[in-house]
């Protein structure tokens, strides 16, 4: 079958204006699937929208089943599908994915994360398990994707002890908060052509946490403010040149070792190295985000990095496409679906 057979499909949220875009550029049918309140911004994109298809809401995907195998779809997955659909929910559809689902598993806990990381040889900030006396500044984070919320800092173990206090949160983990410029590198692994490309780098903007540093800390006494690290914006970035062979061979370090740890066909296309880069140079991988990241939206348009491996605009959205579209063309669609 050719690509028009085929129709790319997200949920309308997230990435999803990127994703259908890139699609279309690539000759695929689109649909987006959104909850009603949604709806006008996606029909205002019907140049590159072919349908938009409504749920009530999004616990409702799954039923959409029957008509997604129809359209012969592929889902094209990003952050909100696991905050608002589940683990289970996302695993158990038959419609044709595009990754692989076992990645997921590794992606929301962050014990696990942590082990894949040690074993590709990336720095990690230090763990506090329980028990453990924290003697330095920690940032205490929820598991999943949900945009930095559930997360708060704390100096020492008393002021650690009493935020736990109200804490709602069940599964956490403590670690170091490591001093440095934040610094999301997004990533591409083809497993057509094995490679690692690099895609574009930004950095998010976190309220409250970046407004708090915009006051003097003289000023900051008294407002009694306490720091969230919820997204709400990306900014775009280029790093220093020296930094980028370190940063690359981490991602193929993080390629390798999914290979081994998840099987059969380990990490493959869109991928975030979420780190911290220090005084010292050195980088600390605090998260990594196994799927498209919402930071790639600032490069629809295609970034510094995908300048210099295309002679187009190529979007990691775009770049999912051309992977779906390549595989179709030799008759591997089965090596990038799940």
């Amino acid at each position: 079958m050719g690509i028009t057979n085929y129709t790319i499909v997200t949920l309308g949220s997230h990435s999803a204006l990127q994703i259908l875009k890139g699609a279309k550029d690539e000759g695929f049918k689109t649909a987006v699937v959104v909850t009603p309140q949604r709806i006008p911004l996606y029909k205002s994109y019907n140049n590159f929208i072919d349908e938009i298809l409504e749920v009530k809401s999004w616990t409702d995907f799954p039923k959409l089943e029957k008509e997604l195998l129809k359209r012969n779809s592929i889902i094209i997955p990003h952050g909100s599908f696991v905050a608002y659909l589940g683990m289970d929910q996302n695993k158990n559809m038959k419609v044709s994915y595009f990754g692989n689902k076992q990645v997921l598993d590794w992606e929301e806990n962050r014990k696990m994360q942590r082990e894949w990381m040690e074993k590709a040889g990336i720095k990690v900030p230090h763990r506090f398990r329980k028990g453990d006396k924290i003697d330095r500044a920690v940032i205490v984070k929820s598991y999943g994707a949900a945009g930095g919320k559930g997360y708060f800092t704390a100096r020492n173990q008393k002021e650690f002890d009493e935020k736990l206090r109200s804490y709602n949160e069940e599964r956490f983990m403590v670690q170091e908060y490591v001093v440095g410029v934040p610094v999301y590198f997004h990533f591409f692994y083809s497993p057509l052509t094995k490679k690692v490309e690099l895609m574009s780098i930004d950095k998010r903007y976190e309220t409250n946490v970046d407004s708090l540093g915009r006051i003097p800390a003289k000023n900051q006494e008294g407002l009694n403010i306490e720091p969230s690290f919820e997204v709400v914006a990306n900014i775009p970035m280029a790093i220093r040149e020296s930094l980028m062979a370190e940063a690359i061979s981490m991602a193929e370090r993080v390629i390798e070792t999914s290979k081994k740890l998840i099987s059969p066909k380990g990490l493959f296309g869109p991928f975030c190295l979420e780190t911290i880069i220090t005084s010292t140079e050195e980088i600390y991988t605090i998260e990594i985000s196994a799927r498209i990241v919402a930071g790639t939206n600032c490069f629809i348009d295609g970034s510094p990095y995908t300048y210099l491996l295309y002679d187009e605009p190529m979007s990691t959205g775009r770049r999912i496409a051309r992977e779906i579209k390549n595989a179709v063309k030799i008759n591997k669609l089965k090596e990038v679906l799940d």
